[in-house]
């Protein structure tokens, strides 16, 4: 998928690939990128990419479109990588979580 609002892609094809079948950078669409993503430790995430939640929890910033402020558009990779945040980090490419999520982003 080249950018968000390309459509023309089938959303099946999201979900051909799973843990065997290798889902990688390349085919994942970033659909943990409309999570919200809790700061629970400091990894260095710049202070304009932080929000603060109804709870008044420090989170992610999210775009008015739901998708997460340090998600590069064109390229669906993150802008800080070596700095996400640690529910980023832990959350397994291929894993459950992450089919969950590409579930969750096709059934909207």
């Amino acid at each position: 998928m080249g950018s968000i609002a390309d459509e023309s892609e089938d959303d099946a094809s999201l979900l051909d690939a799973d843990a065997s079948s290798g889902i990688h950078c390349d085919t994942c669409a970033a659909c943990c990128c409309r999570l919200e993503v809790l700061l629970l430790t400091d990894t260095g995430v710049p202070g304009h990419l932080i929000a603060i939640d109804a709870w008044g929890a420090p989170v992610m910033a999210r775009l008015e479109d739901r998708w997460c402020a340090a998600l590069e558009r064109q390229t669906l990779r993150c802008s800080i990588y070596d700095r996400r945040p640690w529910v980023c980090r832990e959350l397994e490419m291929g894993g459950a979580d992450c089919v969950a999520a590409r579930q969750a982003f096709i059934e909207e």
